[in-house]
């Protein structure tokens, strides 16, 4: 089990002015965090595959916590999973929900946490007798780590999830995503159909998370309050063709060398990030896989091909239509200069998204009634409340401080600050309701 893990499971133990329910709290997130937690381990973080075996674990691990507890559990036609009050039979006006599933080697807090956010925001309400209509939200398939698209089970949930999604590929396996929706108990037809689940005809959509970014550690915030979310444009794998060679015996102006002809368009892409910066545009730029094929590897070889990603992140859609017109501009230009050519896969583009005013500001509400100081940050990375937002949905997130980041195994979220999260987001759900 991790060592952040265990860190944080001791390190909740501090009193707390919300009494009971915090207690109780305390103790349930602590259960389900490290059930999870033994579930998934991989032996140096947290794995729970997409539409696999560990995300469908944890989401049994969900189930029978909330049968003890007399909620309502079922799944949609995308095997997301969502829970209820038995007695709560109201079109589903509220969602909390968040993911299930974890880049491979990841950690155990990245999505889940939203996920027992809300599972504890409804066993209150339980117990304390009063009915809402809430929905939790387990939502399968998130990460893009696995088949090189993001937001599978929200897509497939909101009818967004196009038959050219389906022929992906795991890259671990290489399973499609037809067939491992399938194996996890999807209706393929109803998602073929672009049929919308009942669940997500929602009045709002909140979204616990922790943040996978430095800042709130840094700025001595337990929470805050998202302001929008970046959407990115991608190539999950672009190759460069260029000739093998000796390496001894072909001058430099005749090589067409794939690995130079790749760093130095990345090296392009760096300099114009730069110069977008300094222009006062949000913009990231990722190359998160560079490779060369191991059989062909040879000290004495020129290498003859080179593949690699390309991510570039923004809160501004012209933003990434620009960056992506610069990549294709410059793949151009290295081609004709380095005699290579490019062969580019499907580009993905998740568009980004403005959290509602009206719930940031029912969530900014919350915190004050719970005593809690909620600044507001953007979100760097992207979040399933994205899909929602963009899809007509109002949605609106709350960020937990976490340490050492997001997407390895070191993730930190104290269950202190956890708890004082779910403190604002039940308020929130009140106040909706």
């Amino acid at each position: 089990m991790s060592a952040a893990f265990i860190r944080t499971a001791a390190a909740h133990r501090a009193p707390s002015p919300h009494g009971s329910s915090t207690t109780r709290w305390l103790a349930q997130a602590e259960r389900l965090f490290t059930a999870a937690a033994r579930l998934g381990h991989d032996g140096v973080g947290i794995t729970r595959e997409s539409y696999g075996d560990g995300e469908s674990a944890v989401l049994a691990l969900l189930r029978e916590w909330a049968a003890e507890r007399g909620l309502a559990h079922a799944t949609d036609h995308a095997a997301n999973g969502l829970f209820a009050q038995r007695a709560a039979r109201e079109r589903p006006r509220i969602v909390c929900g968040s993911h299930i599933d974890s880049v491979p080697h990841g950690g155990n807090f990245d999505g889940l946490a939203g996920v027992i956010a809300g599972l504890l925001v409804l066993d209150r309400l339980e117990s304390e007798g009063v009915h809402v209509p809430l929905t939790v939200a387990a939502i399968r398939g998130e990460e893009s780590a696995w088949y090189g698209k993001a937001y599978v089970g929200s897509s497939a949930a909101l009818g967004k999830l196009k038959a050219q999604d389906l022929a992906l590929r795991n890259a671990r396996s290489g399973r499609s995503l037809r067939d491992a929706l399938v194996a996890a108990g999807a209706d393929l037809d109803a998602i073929e159909r672009g049929c919308r689940a009942p669940w997500t005809q929602a009045d709002a959509y909140l979204e616990l998370h922790i943040e996978q970014g430095p800042v709130m550690v840094k700025q001595g915030w337990p929470t805050a309050i998202v302001s929008g979310i970046r959407g990115n444009v991608r190539h999950n794998r672009i190759v460069c063709i260029g000739e093998a060679g000796h390496s001894g015996a072909i001058p430099r102006d005749l090589r067409k060398d794939a690995v130079l002809a790749v760093a130095d368009l990345l090296m392009r892409m760096d300099r114009h990030w730069a110069g977008l910066l300094a222009e006062g545009e949000d913009l990231v730029v990722t190359s998160g896989i560079v490779t060369t094929d191991a059989h062909e590897h040879a000290v004495s070889r020129i290498p003859g091909e080179a593949a690699f990603s390309f991510e570039a992140r923004s809160q501004h859609p012209a933003t990434l239509e620009r960056v992506h017109a610069l990549l294709v501009a410059e793949i151009a230009a290295v081609a004709g200069e380095r005699g290579v050519r490019f062969e580019l896969d499907r580009k993905i583009v998740s568009p980004p998204a403005r959290m509602d005013p009206g719930l940031m500001r029912v969530l900014q509400d919350a915190a004050d009634a719970a005593g809690q100081p909620c600044p507001q940050l953007p979100s760097g990375a992207g979040h399933d409340a994205a899909q929602f937002a963009n899809a007509g949905v109002p949605a609106a997130m709350l960020f937990v401080r976490n340490e050492h980041g997001s997407h390895n195994p070191h993730e930190a979220m104290d269950l202190a600050d956890f708890v004082a999260a779910v403190e604002v987001l039940y308020h929130a759900v009140r106040r909706l309701a």
